[in-house]
């Protein structure tokens, strides 16, 4: 087996042999974040820093080998520098807009006490995860595939905290803002709005907890929005603010940002905001992932080698995980671990017997109940977002 000195410096010489001009495949970019130096975040442990002002730091895909994902090794993602630490005694959630009969103001203690709580498994992913394997790059964060995290969130039901405001017919959009800001005035503030049906939706939550604790401060202490099977823009951390409108959204985040072109993918999420060319990103698209190999890993070709994943999607749910030893050739099935719900990730298992030595070239496929299949090629689009291509490794039998 490599060791993880043997690792670094593998990872290292095949940085250095990329031309200026050649983009790494998405196992090589693995191995070469799994290298780097982890840079420290307080409260948080073994992170890859990707940006600091403001705190983006990405998780090594060997933390996902667990069906929860630690608090201390999940993802941080920030659009603003300033994120201010709250005292729980003193966070109010202001809820009010055009769209509504009575306007509220909860404290934690409110939150928790007086609405039915419940729990979800859930996978928080960033809309550009993956960002960084798109050809030609495009522009932001270069994540690799570590800004996700599946977690077990704990909170109230959004619909349950809204009856309380008595909702008019009028209701189109709900918005929602959290304590974070920008260094300038200038900076557009962080909102999102989430259309009426998704709001009302029973699995969409404000969060208290996260793997059984209070949620950790880079991951929105003291509470935020929980919206399973859309991508983590929609998550507003640090929540404070929620108005119930009878208009669309028009700020920079709704209105400009976090768009995908209509051409190559499926419209019809979020009907209020939608153009003729674009509309907003929404669900999560079905995905899959290696957890404990790495591109050019030995073994010895004398005993069987178990490969184990993970496989998402927008909350269908994953019908199979079927694994390439041969680049694709042929294809046999995984063996699916415990189901934890259909929006969390599922684990998955497959045992590979070497019949012979020298490369294996290993891609794992996943297919959601609804019958879409991961591409051998993400969709093009602007921002980098939803890369769902087959993922490729090549190890080595000695």
């Amino acid at each position: 087996m490599i060791n993880r000195r043997n690792f670094i410096l593998k990872s290292a010489g095949t940085l250095a042999g990329l031309s200026l001009w050649q983009k790494p495949s998405l196992a090589t970019t693995n191995a070469i974040e799994e290298a780097l130096i982890l840079e420290p975040l307080k409260s948080k442990d073994g992170l890859i820093k990707k940006t600091y002002r403001p705190p983006n730091f990405e998780t090594p895909i060997s933390y996902f080998n667990t069906t929860f994902t630690p608090n201390k090794h999940f993802f941080v993602r920030y659009h603003h520098a300033i994120i201010p630490e709250i005292n729980s005694d003193n966070w109010q959630l202001s809820i009010g807009g055009d769209a509504i009969n009575k306007p509220l103001s909860l404290t934690l203690k409110q939150l928790q006490t007086d609405f039915k709580s419940v729990e979800i498994a859930a996978l928080c992913l960033c809309s550009g995860n993956r960002r960084s394997l798109f050809n030609p790059p495009v522009s932001g964060v270069q994540w690799g595939s570590g800004a996700m995290g599946n977690a077990l969130w704990r909170g109230v039901r959004l619909k349950d905290v809204l009856a309380a405001t008595g909702i008019k017919q009028s209701a189109l959009e709900v918005s929602f803002n959290g304590a974070d800001s920008g260094m300038l005035r200038t900076t557009p503030d962080f909102m999102k709005s989430l259309p009426l049906e998704k709001v009302l939706d029973e699995n969409t939550l404000i969060a208290f907890e996260m793997n059984g604790e209070p949620l950790p401060h880079w991951n929105g202490f003291p509470a935020r929005l929980i919206v399973p099977g859309w991508t983590a823009t929609y998550w507003i951390k640090h929540l404070t603010e929620i108005n119930i409108q009878s208009h669309p959204a028009d700020n920079f985040w709704m209105k400009t940002a976090y768009r995908i072109p209509k051409e190559g993918f499926k419209s019809g999420q979020f009907i209020s905001q939608e153009t003729q060319l674009n509309m907003p990103i929404t669900e999560l698209v079905v995905n899959s992932l290696i957890t404990n190999l790495v591109d050019g890993q030995t073994f010895s070709s004398n005993k069987a080698i178990e490969i184990n994943g993970v496989a998402w999607d927008k909350g269908d749910g994953i019908q199979r995980v079927e694994i390439s030893i041969d680049g694709g050739k042929t294809w046999e099935l995984t063996t699916l671990q415990k189901n934890y719900g259909r929006f969390s990730w599922r684990q998955w298992r497959y045992n590979l017997k070497p019949t012979h030595t020298g490369e294996y070239r290993i891609m794992a496929r996943a297919t959601s109940i609804s019958g879409i299949t991961q591409p051998l090629e993400p969709v093009a689009n602007p921002s980098g977002y939803h890369h769902n291509a087959l993922q490729t490794i090549s190890i080595q039998l000695i």
